[in-house]
């Protein structure tokens, strides 16, 4: 008989709270430093309070992956409790996280973790594809190799309105960050293997370049998993969200629509007004 099964995840995957709530699942808060303190994902820092000191000090956070002590601390307890693990992470190619969970691992039996090869909602979806399959009764084993062979499905791309915190990060150099804000560029950003780039360069007023990327996104829905949809953003303001979301509805007809803030992450690094769709396709991302 199969162990019971518990979801565990790392904070960058930007799940709503009533959804971790609702299937049982874990998080490992990642560290954000800011002047000479540093907080918790999510536990003592939210993503406007990283706007507001930025504002005010013009300083961007620094964000840290969990050490393996703080992972094999998380892991232990569900361990002792009769648990096997299904632990997800940001991509490995854009942290350590994964790495230190892999080393953490090793100290258990039963504990098996996932490099989704995706940050923010992207993230998302294969943690909620893994509770449901838990919750169906399959095994930690079962569940891991099928929501690994999914990872290159995922099809995770925003669209970004200012470049500042990207070039103050060090993601992009001031000469592009100046000609895109002077021409008002708006890349779109594409998570493809585990790392980001830009796949199209949109221009405009905001609201309309999201409409464009929408309409390029959901052009052809044939290929896509209408089970379940993300719009994630870093706190644009409702007009902006509620036209996506109608433009969504629209296009598709997902069967399930998450509207969804994205984390200190995703905020730390793009900044306020980015905005993505993310859902799975039924064939590999091209």
């Amino acid at each position: 008989m199969s162990k019971k099964v518990i979801i565990t995840r790392d904070s960058t995957s930007d799940l709503p709270l009533d959804l971790l709530e609702k299937h049982n699942i874990k998080t490992i808060a990642l560290g954000i430093t800011l002047g000479d303190k540093t907080y918790h994902d999510g536990v003592d820092i939210d993503p406007d309070f990283i706007y507001k000191y930025h504002e005010e000090n013009g300083v961007l956070p620094k964000t840290s992956a969990a050490n393996i002590g703080e992972l094999t601390d998380f892991f232990a307890p569900f361990v002792e409790e009769g648990y096997e693990i299904v632990h997800f992470t940001i991509s490995s190619k854009m942290s350590s996280t994964y790495q230190n969970s892999l080393l953490a691992a090793e100290e258990f039996e039963g504990v098996y973790v996932v490099d989704t090869a995706n940050l923010s909602t992207g993230e998302a979806l294969l943690i909620l594809k893994a509770a449901e399959l838990a919750e169906e009764g399959k095994s930690a084993k079962e569940i891991y190799e099928e929501v690994t062979a999914l990872v290159p499905f995922v099809d995770a791309s925003f669209v970004i309105d200012n470049l500042e915190y990207l070039h103050k990060g060090g993601r992009c150099s001031a000469l592009a960050a100046l000609g895109a804000n002077l021409l008002k560029l708006k890349p779109c950003i594409q998570v493809k293997d585990g790392s980001m780039g830009v796949c199209k360069k949109y221009r405009g007023r905001y609201i309309q370049t999201l409409e464009e990327y929408v309409n390029d996104r959901l052009s052809d829905t044939s290929d896509i998993d209408l089970g379940r949809v993300f719009i994630t953003h870093a706190g644009c303001d409702d007009e902006i969200v509620n036209t996506v979301v109608k433009l969504v509805g629209e296009k598709a007809s997902f069967n399930d629509v998450i509207v969804n803030r994205a984390g200190c992450t995703v905020s730390s690094h793009c900044g306020k007004n980015t905005l993505g769709v993310l859902y799975i396709r039924k064939t590999p991302l091209q």
